[in-house]
C-alpha cells in the first residue's frame, strides 16, 4: 500500500504532483472574450492571471510538472455539443455556445491568455467541463506516477470543481490554490472553494506552497 500524505508538504513534493493549468483563454478570461461579450465578469480572472504567471515561472524551477488543459467547445457543425449541453445553454448561459460562440478550435477566443505552454509541457484538449471525460489527462498523470493534483485556472465552481472531484474519485490528492484560481462570480467561486475543502481536498493559498519551495531548496542545499 501507498503510504498516505499526510501532510501538505508530503503531498505537494515535486517528485509526485502536476500543476494543472485550467481553461485559461481568451475567450474565459480577456477583454472581448466570448465571456465578457456577455455581460460576465472576467475582473477576477485578469487580476489572478499576473499572480499565476509568476507562480508557475517559480514552480517550473522548482521541477514541477505542468498540464495545460483547454476547452474546444463550438466547432463548425457542433461536434463537441449534444442536444443535452445546447438546451442548457439557451436556457441558462445568455447565448453562450448558440449565439456566441465558445472556444473555437483555432479560434482567438481558444487561445491560451497571457500564459503558454512551454516546451515538453503538454496540453489536454477537453470538450466538458471534465478535464479526465474523453481525455488523456489520467494517462498523462499516471504515465508520470503523479500522486497530487494541485489546481489553478478558471472558473472555481465549473471547470476546476468538476475536475478536481473527478480526480478525488480516481484517488488522487488535490490541492486548490485560492488566489490563483478565478471566477465570474465572488458568491460561486467562494462557495465552490468551501465544497471542495469540504469534500475533495485542501485549499490552501500559494504562499504556503511557494515556503515549501524555500525549505525543499534550502534541503537540497545544504
Amino acid at each position: 500500500m501507498l503510504e498516505i500524505l499526510d501532510t501538505l508538504e508530503k503531498k505537494v513534493n515535486p517528485s509526485h504532483s502536476a500543476i494543472l493549468i485550467v481553461d485559461i483563454q481568451n475567450d474565459f478570461c480577456a477583454k472581448d472574450g466570448a465571456f465578457d461579450k456577455v455581460g460576465l465578469n472576467v475582473e477576477m480572472a485578469q487580476e489572478m492571471v499576473p499572480r499565476l504567471i509568476e507562480f508557475v515561472a517559480r514552480a517550473r524551477k522548482a521541477g514541477y510538472f505542468v498540464v495545460f488543459v483547454r476547452n474546444n467547445y463550438n466547432s463548425s457543425n457542433n461536434s463537441f455539443l449534444s442536444d443535452v449541453w445546447l438546451e442548457q445553454a439557451k436556457r441558462a448561459r445568455r447565448g453562450l455556445y448558440t449565439k456566441i460562440p465558445m472556444c473555437v478550435p483555432g479560434s482567438w477566443g481558444a487561445d491560451f491568455y497571457k500564459i503558454k505552454p512551454e516546451s515538453g509541457e503538454p496540453i489536454v484538449t477537453k470538450h466538458r467541463f471534465d478535464a479526465f471525460e474523453g481525455t488523456d489527462l489520467d494517462l498523462i498523470l499516471r504515465a508520470r506516477n503523479v500522486r497530487t493534483l494541485i489546481f489553478t485556472g478558471f472558473a472555481t465552481n465549473v471547470c476546476v470543481e468538476t475536475t478536481a472531484r473527478h480526480g478525488f474519485v480516481k484517488d488522487y490528492y488535490i490541492v486548490v490554490l485560492d488566489d490563483m484560481v478565478a471566477s465570474d462570480s465572488k458568491k460561486l467561486h467562494e462557495a465552490a472553494l468551501e465544497n471542495l475543502r469540504t469534500y475533495f481536498g485542501e485549499v490552501v493559498d500559494s504562499s504556503k506552497i511557494e515556503g515549501l519551495f524555500a525549505l525543499r531548496r534550502r534541503s537540497v542545499g545544504n
